[in-house]
């Protein structure tokens, strides 16, 4: 049987010809297993990237990314409440807390945003900005022991990999399941 025709039958089953028997089906019959571990996968080293950077370089994920973000280059007179969590990808409520204690530690300031006095700017502080130089060593090692099994082109690969599932991750709108089921174009 055609494996087009095959596929097409019996979605996520791969058929493939055998050169010593003429014919041979490989059938991936549990293929969502492999998204779960992916996804497990991804679970499981995020929160082995919050504990690692907690334990070595004493920030968690998020005061790392903000710190990050502050530091940029053009952002030194801050950047706003808003923006900063559209670009770290993060709730209000949480960048809220991780910049308390960030101003507590006098990382970082808030300050009336100079077009709407009732938004506020995020500012690295000098005292901050000499914390986050200080780190850059440890990080700049950090980033080698975390990469080290992977070459250079893989590291690019994984890279774009991540870029393309942090998209596709974006685009999902899951149908509600209240509503009656839709009917669905046929793919050409």
């Amino acid at each position: 049987m055609n494996a087009t025709i095959e596929a097409k039958r019996h979605p996520g089953r791969l058929t493939l010809p055998d050169p010593d028997q003429g014919v041979f089906q490989m059938v991936i019959e549990d293929d969502k297993s492999v998204a779960n571990r992916l996804f497990f996968r991804l679970f499981q080293a995020s929160n082995i990237l919050q504990k690692q950077t907690v334990g070595q370089v004493g920030l968690t994920t998020v005061q790392w990314a903000v710190l990050g973000a502050l530091s940029r280059k053009g952002y030194e007179n801050g950047i706003s409440f808003n923006a900063l969590t559209e670009y770290l990808i993060v709730s209000r409520q949480s960048l809220d807390g991780v910049l308390k204690r960030l101003e507590r530690e006098e990382h970082v300031l808030r300050i009336p945003h100079p077009d709407d006095k009732r938004a506020r700017m995020i500012l690295l502080t000098d005292k901050g900005r000499a914390f986050w130089e200080s780190l850059q060593p440890r990080i700049h090692e950090f980033y080698a022991d975390g990469l080290s099994s992977f070459t250079f082109d893989e590291t690019v690969s994984l890279l774009h990999y991540l870029n393309k599932f942090q998209r596709d991750l974006e685009r999902i709108a899951l149908a509600d399941p209240d509503e009656p089921d839709q009917e669905v174009p046929p793919i050409d």
